[in-house]
């Protein structure tokens, strides 16, 4: 990762290990090892819209991650994968603000 190890961040995991991740016009593709691709859905996410092409084929160690603020997030696009060694915690509940209270839920595909 090319940013400071003291530094903090919480962001999705979008990409598995030997899965590859591939953001092409304005969607999020997710290739399996088998081969399989889907297109990530994220219904936590209010009119995004993801601009240029990236792909990153993962290694058995490594994750790719994305933050919520895609227009200004600093993350797998900027650093690369993650690898697991890198990740030190899991987010379930939202508390801030307290009006927005909830629970992360997993994120669902859509098989092409």
């Amino acid at each position: 990762m090319a940013v400071d190890p003291a530094e903090r961040f919480i962001k999705r995991i979008i990409g598995l290990p030997a899965e590859t991740v591939e953001i092409k016009d304005g969607q999020i593709f997710i290739t399996n090892k088998l081969g399989e691709q889907r297109v990530l859905k994220e219904s936590y996410l209010e009119n995004v819209v993801l601009f240029g092409t990236t792909k990153q084929v993962l290694a058995q160690d490594e994750y790719f991650v994305l933050g919520d603020n895609r227009m200004n997030s600093s993350d797998s696009r900027r650093w690369g994968a993650v690898k697991k060694q890198e990740i030190i915690g899991r987010v379930l509940i939202r508390a801030w603000p307290p009006i927005q209270l909830d629970y992360f839920q997993a994120p669902v595909y859509e098989t092409l």
